[in-house]
């Protein structure tokens, strides 16, 4: 899970994952806001109408939903369980509120929150971007400081100061996930099993 409040870079650092490592799959979540220009339906998100969002909250296809500067967004439950079952590794681009909700299902799940160098930088790079009206981007600069303080409830943190270097401890990071006890067990069963290396108990 890649957590970060608005402009701390989070997006640029999961593209650049996901285009240095094909296998990771990336869960697209459901949102009701408009798309903004160049974003394309189920490649950034799901942009559904609050209607269909609150009928398919209603029957619990979200593993995790908030509501966010007014609009919803949310992650099939789903899509997570057919990339699980696939063996593969998903990447969770979220929010704080999110990230809790599932790591209450999915207690393994890392967390890896995304901080900006400053406040005054954060706020520079959600002004240069220009995709927000002023009003938006003070409020997102002024709920920037609550989310910050969730940081503590990932097993990460990167200060997203220089991009290469925190790119670079983000890719280390999912290497160290991957080498978990957990995940190597499942991914090499057949040599574990061949080795008589026995299961970790829970």
């Amino acid at each position: 899970m890649i957590v970060a409040p608005s402009g701390a870079g989070k997006s640029t650092l999961v593209n650049a994952v996901l285009s240095r490592d094909t296998s990771i799959k990336l869960s697209v979540s459901c949102t009701t806001r408009q798309p903004r220009p160049g974003e394309m339906d189920g490649r950034e998100y799901h942009f559904l109408h609050v209607e269909d969002f609150l009928a398919r909250k209603a029957r619990g296809d979200f593993l995790e939903w908030a509501e966010i500067y007014g609009n919803y967004y949310g992650t099939s439950a789903k899509m997570i369980v057919d990339h699980m079952q696939s063996g593969a590794d998903v990447l969770l681009e979220i929010d704080w509120q999110g990230a809790q909700q599932v790591k209450k299902i999915f207690p393994e799940a890392v967390g890896i929150f995304i901080l900006p160098p400053s406040i005054a930088a954060l706020e520079e790079r959600l002004t240069k971007r220009a995709l927000d009206e002023p009003a938006v981007i003070q409020r997102r600069v002024q709920a920037a400081s609550e989310e910050i303080t969730h940081a503590c409830e990932c097993e990460y943190v990167i200060i997203n100061q220089s991009f290469a270097n925190a790119l670079a401890e983000l890719m280390a990071i999912i290497t160290a996930a991957r080498c978990r006890f957990a995940q190597q067990s499942v991914q090499n069963a057949v040599l574990f099993e061949e080795l008589g290396i026995c299961p970790k108990a829970n």
